[in-house]
């Protein structure tokens, strides 16, 4: 009886590795290019005599409100100007993550044909670590002042929880991100399944959008934590069936298991041990699982209510 099990598991790997290939040769032959508008190279590299050409260039970066005696002020600044010169280090030439940004929208145009594909704005900002990645339409714009990785000296005052993702292989997943919330609508309820699933939506589409990343990669936890979550899934399942957690619309549970923190909130010793956002990684599970068993397209999949696709994901953790 063994026997057969294993052939039937071997059998189940195989298909999914020949469906993976074909997907991957199907989106090798989309084509798309992206033109890179490098705005802060614009800027940064300009006198302040040439400030009019560059706002005719780039309309959208500069605020009618905003005074010119700003911007200039801005280009001569040694602090912008010492930051400017880090992110020149890091990414003087943007070819390697231009070719990754394409590969990434021959991927997003498998699933979703009628996306537009963007022109990439690359910028400095104020290291809005919310909006590290906007894609917009017609535009997608990056922060490079936020991939220098976690060690620079610019993110010492940042909690560890927030540098450990301020590298270039985050770049990605943030573009999903921001994609995202123009496919996923918030869910009409509040109930924490509801957020789980929503949230198990966004880092399935990563599942499929980059198949080359790893589940650390894709959600934004070091090793160690999707090694904990792992082992600690059927407990952290049972903690939330038995309090009750699912259904609740208590407005306390986003901050303590969905939203960016350093450790989700249990109230128990345990706390200091876990990654936070552990509510969105069960989440994805229950989508994985949902997936694993019934025959849907992605769209279909994220047009559906959290409920129905709980009741059919019959997702049971490992004890």
């Amino acid at each position: 009886m063994q026997k057969y099990i294993y052939l039937f598991a071997f059998g189940l790997l195989f298909f999914s590795c020949d469906k993976q290939s074909k997907i991957e040769s199907a989106v090798e032959k989309i084509p798309v290019t992206m033109k890179v508008n490098r705005f802060e190279q614009a800027f940064f590299d300009a006198k302040p005599q040439e400030l009019a050409k560059v706002k005719a260039a780039y309309p959208d970066f500069f605020p009618l409100e905003t005074p010119d005696a700003v911007w200039i002020d801005k280009m001569q600044n040694p602090q912008w100007r010492e930051l400017y010169a880090e992110v020149e280090k890091k990414y003087k030439n943007f070819g390697t993550e231009q070719t990754e940004i394409e590969d990434l929208f021959k991927h997003i145009k498998y699933y979703f044909p009628t996306v537009i594909t963007p022109q990439i704005y690359t910028a400095i900002g104020e290291m809005d670590y919310l909006n590290k990645a906007i894609y917009a339409n017609d535009k997608l714009v990056i922060a490079l002042e936020l991939y220098l990785g976690k060690d620079h000296k610019f993110y010492s005052e940042f909690p560890a929880y927030l540098r450990q993702n301020f590298e270039q292989k985050q770049m990605l997943p943030d573009i999903i991100s921001s994609f995202s919330y123009g496919i996923l609508h918030a869910p009409k309820d509040k109930e924490l399944l509801s957020l789980m699933i929503n949230s198990g939506k966004e880092l399935y589409l990563k599942d499929i959008l980059l198949p080359d990343y790893t589940d650390a990669e894709r959600i934004g936890y070091s090793e160690e934590q999707i090694k904990w979550c792992a082992e600690n899934e059927d407990y952290m399942w049972q903690f939330f069936v038995s309090n009750k957690l699912l259904f609740s619309t208590d407005s306390r549970l986003p901050n303590r298991f969905m939203n960016l923190a350093p450790f989700s909130k249990f109230y128990l010793e345990i706390d200091n041990e876990t990654p936070g956002r552990v509510g969105q990684w069960l989440g994805w599970q229950i989508v994985r699982s949902f997936m694993q068993k019934n025959e849907v397209t992605v769209t279909q999949l994220l047009k559906m209510d959290a409920k129905e696709i709980f009741e059919k994901s019959k997702y049971k953790p490992k004890k």
